[in-house]
């Protein structure tokens, strides 16, 4: 018997991403928000026009978070994770890595666009 999952499903859980208002990037993987907001090296504002919906790459659906450049660095130190935050809730929402990079307080540091994906059921 085949397996299904409907495209409100998948969606569902992307639309919880979607309400990330900050993006931070962060040394090591943070497990709370508080430990996300204390750990920013750098950060960026989200809105809704920074996320997109659409079929996956491979399966299912995905989620495109849109670049940001020439954030200002708050604290320095290596970024290697970033993590999506909500900020109305406290909430920690997601958290990947990317390529690890030496940040010095006070330059800039740009993050490229990514997605997240949801595979269809198999």
């Amino acid at each position: 018997m085949g397996k299904f999952a409907s495209t409100d499903v998948l969606d569902g859980s992307l639309n919880i991403v979607r309400a990330a208002t900050r993006m931070v990037a962060t040394n090591g993987q943070p497990a709370s928000y508080a430990a996300a907001d204390s750990g920013r090296l750098a950060e960026a504002a989200l809105a809704s026009g920074d996320f997109t919906l659409a079929a996956g790459d491979i399966s299912g659906r995905k989620v495109s978070i849109a670049a940001k450049s020439g954030l200002a660095v708050v604290a320095a130190g290596t970024a290697d994770h970033v993590a999506l935050l909500d900020a109305a809730t406290s909430r920690l929402l997601y958290v990947t890595t990317c390529p690890s990079q030496a940040l010095v307080s006070g330059g800039t540091v740009s993050i490229a666009g990514w997605s997240i994906e949801i595979g269809a059921p198999s």
